[in-house]
């Protein structure tokens, strides 16, 4: 599988070209997707006829920069003019985009390939990609097991190369825990990066679109192209005067054995390459679910003329925002104010934070279908470690280091202050370049 800096290498010297690439992509799909249901529509016709287009403008010297040709994928949220969009949802089973979303504007403009819309957690609204009308995602280490959520398929698919990279969206790590599980590269930019008009929110005050790719040069290069930025062509591996801050007390309680192993391995490759790396505390003391009065923003009407629609666990959950009440949400508007005030010291010590992106390799679809609780389970064991970056509104980045007895992967996340994107990329970079994780592909890649 190539990786997207090699591909648009290959596309640019005419090495390979873009529709070559597209019909290994799509013949990837055809093969694997009746095992991993990662994608929900495949854009057959319109990848073709973007392909054809990009290799005439290569050939003719009109080169748009790394995604002209590239083929990639969307989760099924983002609106692509005459595609559906559905959410995975019977509510939206036949809603067809009218125009495209800003994201989509940029893709075409930088000569990008649309393959299709990828499975994910009805509506975004869960950590395990397990409820979708559709059926779960499945992870490509091992189909009995979650993809994490709710960008389930966007991660499967780019783990398997059945497309060179993804677009998907987070809003409590909806990209990180699933690029955590899959054993890929998922970054969660600083908000007002990249714009959401044109995708389905959740939260609107948290939710941002990011990238999801096969190496941190990959994330890198797919989100330039994307604020249309060209200055820096790759990431810097020396961080040798980086300082590091690791969070123990927060962020590392009830870590599953295996994860704390490869962790505590990683930080060992981290402390060779930074000046200094040290623990320290942080907490966001603000309740997450204070905020799922956004939630019911685009839900209601749904919820009162059709909620037979719904997934049965995702109405529920719908139904549990209703009890946060106005004066809740806005005094958790006005704490979280305080909360990222104060979290925001820490950079007077530190310029990076490392954790464990989350605290369990990839459980398996039945025991969590046997749970009567799956939402306490996402939020404590999927989506604690990511949320409160979230709420921070930090930049973030889950990178691949290591995998457990059972060869499944785990991701450490590398976030840091509003605005460095750059450096938290940059400093997974300099780890995934230190190690040979981002090498392995699972077998029903190879």
């Amino acid at each position: 599988m190539l990786s997207l800096a090699e591909a648009s290498a290959q596309i640019r010297n005419r090495k390979i070209s873009s529709v070559e690439l597209t019909d290994l992509c799509l013949d990837r799909i055809a093969k694997l997707n009746p095992q991993l249901n990662a994608f929900i529509t495949v854009t057959e016709e319109l990848a073709h006829q973007q392909a054809r287009q990009a290799d005439c403008e290569c050939l003719a010297g009109r080169w748009r920069g790394p995604l002209h040709g590239i083929p990639v994928a969307l989760k099924d949220l983002i609106d692509v003019a005459g595609v559906k969009t559905t959410a995975a949802s019977r509510q939206l089973a036949h809603n067809v985009a009218t125009r495209d979303a800003v994201v989509i504007e940029r893709l075409k403009q930088a000569g990008a390939v649309i393959l299709g819309k990828t499975n994910l957690h009805e509506f975004a609204f869960g950590g395990s990609g397990l409820i979708s009308a559709y059926g779960p995602a499945r992870n490509p280490w091992d189909t009995t097991r979650i993809t994490g959520g709710s960008s389930s398929g966007a991660a499967a698919a780019v783990a398997t190369g059945m497309c060179v990279a993804a677009i998907a969206t987070d809003t409590a790590g909806s990209i990180r825990a699933p690029a955590a599980l899959c054993g890929i590269v998922g970054h969660r930019p600083s908000a007002t990066v990249l714009s959401f008009e044109g995708v389905i929110p959740l939260r609107k005050s948290f939710d941002t679109i990011g990238p999801m790719a096969r190496t941190v040069d990959d994330a890198w290069m797919l989100l330039r192209a994307l604020v249309a930025d060209s200055t820096v062509s790759s990431l810097d591996r020396n961080i040798r005067k980086i300082r590091v801050g690791v969070p123990r007390a927060k962020f590392f309680g009830g870590l599953d054995t295996a994860v704390a192993q490869c962790i505590e391995q990683a930080l060992g490759v981290i402390r060779s390459l930074v000046a200094e790396i040290k623990d320290l505390d942080l907490e966001v003391n603000v309740p997450w679910t204070d905020f799922n009065e956004e939630i019911l923003e685009f839900h209601r009407h749904m919820m009162e003329t059709s909620p037979q629609l719904y997934e049965p666990d995702t109405l529920q959950r719908l139904r549990a925002c209703t009890t946060i009440s106005e004066s809740a949400y806005q005094q958790a508007r006005t704490a979280l104010v305080g909360a990222r005030r104060q979290a925001e010291r820490i950079f007077d010590q530190v310029d990076i934070v490392v954790t464990p992106t989350c605290l369990v390799a990839a459980p398996k679809i039945a025991e969590l279908q046997a749970l009567s609780d799956l939402r306490a389970y996402e939020v404590q064991s999927l989506l604690e470690n990511t949320a409160p970056f979230s709420l921070l509104f930090w930049p973030s980045v889950s990178v691949p280091c290591g995998f457990t007895e059972e060869a499944l992967p785990v991701g450490m996340q590398i976030s840091a202050r509003l605005g460095a994107d750059e450096l938290a990329l940059r400093t997974a970079h300099a780890y995934e370049q230190a190690t040979e994780w981002y090498k392995r592909v699972p077998h029903l890649a190879s």
